[in-house]
Formats: C-alpha cells, structure tokens, sequence
C-alpha cells in the first residue's frame, strides 16, 4: 500500500520524467543553425562593444524597480478587489464597508504616483544613452585587437 508521501514521490518522479522527455523532444524537432550573431554576448540592450570592464548604466536598475513596483500593485489590487467587494459586508455596514475600501486604495494609490512623479522629477526616466568611458587597464590583449572585433561587428 503507497501512502501520501509515496504519491508525492511519484508525482515528483513523473513530472521529472515528462519533463525530460519534452526537452529530449523539442532538441530533435527545433532547428539548430548557429551563427554569430546568435553567439554574440547580449545585455539589456547594450552592444557589446570594447572591453567589457566599463561601467553599466545605472538606468536599467533603477527601470527595473519601478517595474516590480508597479508589479506589487497588480499583486494588491486583485485581492483588494475580491476582498473589499464583498456585497454581504457592504450590505451590514450600511455602504461604509465600500467607502472604506475606495478611499484605503486611493491612499495607496496615491503614494504610488508621488514615488513615480518624484523619480520622473529626479530624471530617473529619462533616458540618455552614456558614452561610454575606457578605462586604463593593463591587458595582455593588445588593443588593437579589441578594436577589429568592433570594426567587424559594425559592418555586420
């Protein structure tokens, strides 16, 4: 007799399997042609161009977090909908229950676009592509050679 944890290890073991057996699929089915622009290094949109010890900008970071901020709204606006919607509350609370909820995610709603007016007032929005700074670095690699691979890469 298999108990509760031996059908957790068979799933386990099952969805191991089939998972297996999809990518053994799809590396015999999809097309394989490399080249080199497929094998080329690729970073938030930079080309790679130079020596790679130059510094990144800062932007993609700071992009990126209001991403996952306004990301985190989305993940409190679906519960507060459902929650805060509930026709049998507002019913008990003569309508006090709905006007609580309204103005809970004004206030959090509001906090949102002051962080978002105070980044975009700041220019942490704007975009401006750096030029890029070459640092000194006493490489064995000549730099003639880094130059090359820059001239072949524009002309592609």
């Amino acid at each position: 007799m298999t108990t509760d944890f031996g059908y957790i290890l068979l799933f386990i073991i099952a969805a191991m399997a089939l998972i297996g057996l999809m990518l053994t699929i799809a590396k015999f089915l999809r097309p394989h042609r490399p080249n080199e622009e497929k094998l080329t290094t690729y970073e938030s949109g930079e080309d790679p161009l130079g020596n790679a010890n130059i510094r990144f900008n800062v932007r993609f970071y700071v992009i990126a977090l209001i991403f996952v901020l306004f990301e985190i709204e989305l993940l409190f606006l679906f519960p507060w909908a459902v929650v805060f919607g509930n026709e049998d509350l507002i019913n008990q609370t003569d309508g006090l229950w709905g006007w609580f909820a309204l103005a809970e995610m004004t206030v959090f709603i509001v906090i949102l676009i002051i962080g978002l007016a105070y980044a975009w007032a700041k220019g942490y929005l704007d975009w401006v592509r750096p030029t890029p700074l070459v640092p000194e670095v006493k490489s064995p690699v000549p730099m003639d050679l880094y130059q090359k691979v820059n001239e072949k890469y524009k002309k592609q």
